[in-house]
């Protein structure tokens, strides 16, 4: 929306929790009073952008004080006020939100470099205090991005650049895969535009002519669950620009994309996924190769689906992702969808659930720990968390996710801290390999262990490659001494 109104953010807030609007009105009137006279790079009023990011939050049904924040996101940075009178005049929460997604003075370093690095680390570590920071952050970088024609080319660049190094990584992590999506094209149409708008308008064409064959398939599957009697939604999805341009850059060809085309079905409960799977069979036939069950084992942010990938009318590959209504809110908007599930305790339950169920945190929590110097924590976050992937199963069919080079010993403190102390090698592919094989992606794992042996801290310490196998491996010989 353009010309976005505060009767729109109303209208979008009253949808989901019209008691609250009162409260939100008064945050966008104190905004708009502090930011009067400021103008955007379009020359619009500064309160345009807090405006449209508090509109983002909304469409993800955020709570009260993270619209608030949405909308104040910039009076620390930007005006006089201070934490406390926000504290004051709105509450702690909101303060604690505005302060986490303000960035540092200039006048507290010695260099632009140095207040960079302290930025970065405090938007990757906000998640750590208050998972809703980086969505306001994310909300944040998702307008500025729609709205970054009006920046200098130097500027358009930089923001690009950085949009994928590190609020993509993000947005996938906690799995909210429409922003990470939508940042992604954007992030492409100013870092390579001749690229962007040939694989546009290729994609436009492919929607055009694969419309007709995509719906005689929507149609074919939505009476064949009707009349089995499962409550069912389809809809039909392309691949992102960015997605398509990784896969060309990878050697594909564009019809051999297989997630090219893709319906998305969604079913009542977990049984008639695997109904819906067995009908979508019966009537295309799969590649077995492009099959994953992703309910079994969900992806490490959290993402379930079967996915299948099948031959259409006219032999074209269409990818077929069945799920529950639940799983998609998930699915689309990871830790988001919260907000619906938990209301009023989306906070705790994101916060509980990042820890015991997002891999990607517990290695955080281990490069913050060993790595206090901000250059540092930033260069080991890019190394550990923003490199190249590989993700290895286990025999129960877990899946873990690791940076490329990453090694047994790092898959092991993963795993167990305990099976890992007494650990002699790994089976890997049926394979028996030392403990420093460095991992591939989709091997397959057995960790090979000894109750009588005992690896020394030294030679684990040397040989561990990622922070939080290092940093378990200091915990537990410190547990032995104690």
């Amino acid at each position: 929306m353009d010309n976005l109104t505060l009767n729109d953010l109303v209208n979008k807030i009253n949808e989901y929790n019209s008691e609250e609007t009162e409260y939100i009105i008064k945050a966008y009137k104190y905004a708009e009073k502090l930011h009067s006279g400021q103008k955007r790079a379009s020359g619009e009023e500064y309160i345009t952008h807090p405006l449209h990011v508090a509109y983002i939050l909304a469409e993800m049904h955020a709570d009260r004080d993270t619209i608030c924040a949405g909308l104040l996101h910039d009076t620390l940075e930007d005006t006089k006020i201070t934490k406390d009178q926000l504290a004051h005049d709105f509450n702690p929460n909101i303060a604690s939100l505005v302060d986490g997604v303000t960035k540092f003075d200039e006048i507290n370093f010695a260099t632009k470099e140095a207040q960079n690095l302290a930025n970065t680390k405090k938007i990757i570590t906000g998640i750590m205090e208050d998972p809703r920071i980086i969505i306001i952050k994310l909300a944040d970088r998702l307008h500025n991005m729609r709205t970054l024609e009006f920046k200098s080319e130097a500027k358009r660049i930089e923001n690009a650049k950085e949009t994928l190094d590190i609020f993509v990584p993000l947005a996938y992590y906690i799995g909210a895969y429409r922003i990470k999506s939508e940042l992604e094209d954007l992030a492409l149409k100013y870092l390579n535009p001749d690229s962007y708008r040939l694989i546009a308008t290729k994609k436009t064409e492919i929607e055009i002519n694969s419309q007709g064959i995509l719906r005689e398939m929507l149609g074919k599957i939505k009476r064949l669950l009707e009349d089995r009697n499962i409550p069912n939604e389809i809809k039909i999805r392309t691949k992102n620009i960015y997605g398509i341009y990784q896969k060309l850059n990878e050697g594909e060809c564009l019809s051999d994309i297989h997630d090219l085309l893709a319906l998305k079905v969604m079913v009542d409960e977990v049984d008639n996924c695997y109904r819906t799977l067995g009908i979508i069979h019966q009537e295309y036939y799969p590649i077995n190769s492009r099959f994953k069950d992703y309910i079994c084992s969900p992806k490490t942010n959290m993402y379930r689906s079967l996915h299948t990938t099948v031959f259409g009318p006219g032999e074209r590959l269409v990818q077929t992702q069945i799920r529950t209504f639940a799983m998609d809110k998930i699915d689309s908007f990871g830790i988001t969808a919260y907000w619906d599930a938990e209301k009023g305790n989306a906070k705790n339950v994101m916060l509980a659930d990042l820890e015991e169920k997002f891999q990607f945190f517990q290695t955080l929590k281990g490069i913050k720990e060993l790595y206090p110097d901000n250059k540092d924590f930033v260069t080991q976050v890019k190394k550990e968390l923003f490199s190249k992937r590989v993700y290895v199963n286990t025999l129960n069919g877990h899946i873990y996710e690791l940076p490329k080079g990453a090694n047994i010993i790092d898959l092991a403190y993963k795993v167990n801290a305990d099976l890992a102390s007494i650990m002699i090698g790994a089976l890997v592919n049926n394979q028996l390999v030392p403990i420093d094989y460095v991992l591939n992606n989709k091997d397959m794992v057995k960790i090979v262990t000894d109750p009588l042996a005992f690896s020394s801290k030294k030679e684990l310490l040397a040989k561990a490659y990622t922070s939080s196998a290092k940093l378990k491996i200091l915990q537990f010989f410190q547990g032995q001494k104690n």
